[in-house]
């Protein structure tokens, strides 16, 4: 004897309340263990991979590749035997819930969100205003002068979703109807938050870029002296940037409008950017600044292949306190980065190639890279900005500089 079971997409934490179906991992008909995972969604801030706590046979999966799901919204039906029924309730009633890979609990009790999000059964009952309960949602028809109220939700109840807004934005569209030969491609999941924060930092962050000409040949040679212990070049660029917030605290801070107040932080987060299919990621470091040099390369090559293999995790992803971004990887020279919302300052590093340069008195080929600060100049003035950046300038060009200093 079996009964039908609905597993409902869980709780996904920080704040998240709703998450892009990417794949299905199983098909209806097949026979799946408890625990395994059957989904992999897209949240704003990670991809990650659905676990089912019921063992059975895959009778209905709801939705298909593309669909946005809200957090209490039905994913897939599972036919379970009354046995098996009966120890996941058990389960359940010790104390076990739906996390997602990546948001476990692990051994200890599970903590409560500040913000829980509100279930899809309680949207169902409401009425007047218009059914919505994503943030990212209502920012979205905000920006795009869409109006709720005249919108029917596509969700369980009524729910307005994200497609909803996006296929009035398509109706509603200034620029008229799409010509021959256009491509549009909403802005969604990643790609939209990313485009968020970065507008948000240019249009809140009075922000100013200061850059200069590095002599990077003793470092490329330190590179290939620390290779065989696994240490890369981004590492070693990483320790001087430590480094050069221990002198300059100023720039490993922040600015609280609300309260007027820049707030200096007291541990070292470092950011950085890493390429992936799925577009820009800036994993984080934690505490980069209680870490040596080898420590800091292993750390950031594990992260960004897990990145590039979509299994970070939201707590991988956020928390960063200043920004470290090599676009030297492009084939490019130079540029004026974005400052990574809300943190006060990113340093971007161009490509090392040969140029002629001034060396002892002669003109010689060096390996020179071009080094980019830009700056929230609420924090600092120039001469800090300058310092910082003069700093890891000189530990570039003299990496034994460093431990001079320890």
């Amino acid at each position: 004897m079996s009964t039908s079971q609905v597993f409902k997409l869980p709780d996904l934490g920080e704040g998240l309340i709703e998450a892009e179906l990417v794949r299905w991992c199983v098909s209806p008909g097949e026979e799946i263990e408890p625990d395994q995972a059957v989904a992999e969604v897209e949240t704003a801030k990670a991809a990650v991979e659905v676990p089912c706590p019921h063992g059975g046979v895959v009778t209905e999966l709801h939705g298909q590749p593309g669909d946005v799901i809200a957090v209490g919204a039905p994913l897939i039906t599972v036919a379970v035997s009354s046995p098996q029924e009966e120890q996941y309730r058990e389960e359940e009633r010790a104390g076990s819930g739906n996390v997602l890979v990546g948001y476990g609990t692990g051994h200890t009790a599970p903590r409560r969100s500040r913000r829980r999000p509100r279930r899809v059964e309680q949207v169902s009952e409401r009425s007047g205003p218009p059914r919505v309960i994503s943030p990212i949602v209502r920012k979205l028809a905000q920006q795009h002068g869409i109006d709720l109220a005249g919108l029917s939700g596509s969700g369980p109840g009524g729910l307005i979703l994200r497609k909803d807004v996006e296929a009035a934005m398509r109706r509603t569209d200034s620029t008229g109807p799409v010509q021959d030969g256009e491509k549009r491609t909403p802005l969604r999941g990643l790609r939209a938050t990313v485009a968020s924060k970065l507008s948000r930092s240019r249009r809140e962050i009075p922000d100013a870029s200061t850059w200069v000409d590095v002599d990077a040949t003793r470092l490329v040679e330190a590179r290939e002296v620390l290779r065989e212990r696994g240490v890369g070049m981004l590492g070693l660029i990483a320790r001087i940037c430590v480094a050069g917030l221990h002198r300059f605290p100023e720039l490993n801070s922040t600015v609280d409008v609300e309260r007027n107040e820049v707030v200096q932080y007291d541990r070292i987060n470092l950011g950085f950017a890493a390429q992936t299919q799925r577009g820009l990621l800036v994993p984080v470091v934690s505490d980069a600044g209680r870490k040596n040099t080898a420590e800091l390369s292993a750390e950031m090559a594990e992260l960004t292949e897990r990145a590039r293999a979509g299994k970070l995790g939201p707590e991988e992803l956020t928390g960063g306190t200043f920004t470290l971004n090599n676009y030297g990887v492009f084939g490019v020279d130079g540029s004026t980065p974005i400052i990574n919302y809300p943190e006060a300052a990113i340093l971007g590093i161009g490509r090392i190639t040969d140029k002629p340069w001034a060396h002892r008195g002669e003109l010689a080929l060096r390996k020179v890279t071009q080094l980019s600060l830009t700056f929230d100049h609420r924090v600092c003035d120039g001469g800090t900005a300058g310092g910082f950046l003069r700093y890891v300038a000189d530990c570039l060009e003299d990496p034994v500089r460093l431990l001079a200093e320890v």
